[in-house]
């Protein structure tokens, strides 16, 4: 076992040298933990929607050459940071070791335990060994492989009630309904742009939240997901919009919700060019938060500019104290979500 890293795994860094290991181009994924890290057997990668949607444009949608291109990106950067997007997503897995000098650190967590990682694979030393499959419709990527988590990365015990598959789905997205549980309050407009499994989790977790007498709307370009978000009854007012033309979706909106403007909005699109849309429908010193990784931070800040627009908008970090908690009690209490999410991610 090698001596003491760097906090932040700056030890790993194999160029740009300097950089933290999320901006960085290359790190090292030599599954020799330091002594003050993680070793995690790899079970399965959860990459992000945005990520998987960018591997598509470039090899098609064939399982073979996408599983071909996650095991390339790796291979070349010793981590999964999609090279377009730069998004990652995270993983879970068993325990291998933990560095001594963490031990006193890290509670009752034991090799053997499974663990979900709640910091990005665009951060995080990966070694893969072998692909066995992706899963079109989970977009989940069971593997052999080996990670590493630094002092400074997160983690939390699988749920005996969720159990892995459900749990590694949720907490791909868990930072976005953590948001909304902080922002949202009673009697407020919430809008969410999106009903893909973050979206969903963010309806439901509004719904509590600006209860009883807040609104929540749902801005979803899909048919098939408007009438899922029905079926649920996640949210009060639902419109079939295109994001990407900001000036008919603003005026759909102002239609249905009669001039009333949203105090919190998210974005959970895993699509560009959605950045505007987003904006007008969000009053005068209401908050935005752009959780999707598809967020054009020049397109978002001079476009929100131009329209004369005055809100608070906030770049999505995926992390927030807690938000594993608020994503798992969100599919606890919501029954219809729950049934939902277990049939489409659990096989």
């Amino acid at each position: 076992m090698k001596g003491k890293g760097e906090y932040f795994g700056t030890h790993r860094v194999i160029e740009p040298q300097g950089l933290l290991p999320q901006a960085a181009s290359k790190i090292d994924n030599t599954p020799e933990i330091w002594s003050n890290e993680i070793l995690i057997d790899v079970i399965a990668l959860q990459p992000t929607a945005t990520a998987i949607n960018e591997i598509k444009k470039r090899v098609g949608d064939d399982k073979q050459a996408i599983m071909a291109e996650i095991a390339r990106i790796v291979e070349d950067e010793g981590k999964f940071q999609e090279p377009a997007s730069k998004a990652g997503g995270m993983l879970i897995g068993h325990v291998k070791e933990i560095g001594p000098d963490l031990l006193d650190q890290v509670g009752d967590l034991k090799v053997g335990d499974k663990i979900a990682t709640l910091v990005s694979l665009s951060l995080t030393p990966l070694k893969i060994y072998e692909i066995l499959d992706f899963d079109p419709d989970t977009e989940q990527v069971p593997c052999k492989a080996d990670a590493v988590l630094f002092e400074s990365g997160i983690y939390t015990k699988i749920p005996d009630d969720l159990g892995q598959e459900l749990s590694l789905a949720i907490m791909d997205v868990a930072g976005a309904p953590a948001q909304v549980a902080v922002n949202a309050k009673p009697g407020d407009t919430v809008v969410v742009m999106g009903a893909g499994k973050a979206g969903l989790l963010c309806l439901a977790e509004a719904k509590k939240r600006v209860a009883p007498t807040g609104k929540v709307v749902c801005l979803e370009y899909m048919e098939k997901a408007c009438e899922l978000v029905r079926e649920l009854g996640l949210a009060d007012v639902i419109l079939q919009v295109n994001g990407q033309k900001p000036l008919e979706t603003y005026n759909k909106y102002m239609e249905a919700m009669n001039g009333e403007l949203a105090d919190f909005t998210v974005s959970t699109v895993n699509v560009r060019d959605t950045e505007l849309s987003t904006i007008l429908v969000t009053k005068d010193t209401g908050k935005i938060y752009f959780f999707t990784m598809s967020t054009d931070f020049a397109k978002a800040s001079l476009g929100c500019e131009g329209a004369k627009k005055y809100v608070t908008m906030v770049l999505g970090a995926g992390y927030y104290p807690g938000h594993a908690e608020i994503a798992f009690d969100i599919v606890r209490r919501d029954e219809g979500l729950r049934n939902y999410l277990t049939k489409r991610y659990c096989k």
